[in-house]
């Protein structure tokens, strides 16, 4: 879904918009690119980090929690990369690109395989028909010119 690096600008637009704690901004990034990537907590935390020491954020406690509010910096920040800022949450938001970009695609491919490959003890004759499909389609992949 992100470019290398992107995921900063989202993140620090998604805490101008309202303070957040970690999990809010997993599951924000989850609903608005439809469903169709959610990023790790082990992204999410360490570029909370990230922020925090840039001066781009203030962090506070909020129970056990930590709730990120963006500073001068952090929208100065934004200001001056508003046109890429931009440009990364409208192609968050088009569901067509969502559902047709390859990582989305591989990660439903993930989530498939396990749901079968863990769904009710699955027999050795289904786990062995699943590993040829992965066979066959990595085959397939390899094979284009």
């Amino acid at each position: 879904m992100f470019d290398a690096g992107a995921m900063r600008y989202i993140v620090l637009q998604l805490i101008s918009e309202k303070p957040r704690h970690g999990y809010e901004i997993i599951k924000e990034l989850e609903q608005r690119s439809g469903g169709g990537y959610t990023p790790s907590p082990g992204a999410i935390y360490p570029l909370l980090s990230m922020l925090l020491d840039m001066g781009h954020v203030s962090a506070s406690a909020d129970g056990n929690k930590k709730l990120h509010t963006i500073t001068a910096e952090g929208e100065a920040f934004l200001a001056e990369n508003r046109q890429f800022v931009d440009a990364i949450v409208a192609r968050m938001s088009d569901p067509a690109e969502s559902r047709d970009d390859l990582r989305t695609i591989m990660h439903e491919l993930k989530h498939a395989v396990i749901a079968q490959g863990q769904e009710n003890h699955p027999s050795a004759a289904k786990l062995e028909h699943i590993r040829a499909i992965l066979r066959r389609t990595t085959a397939e992949i390899l094979a284009l010119e």
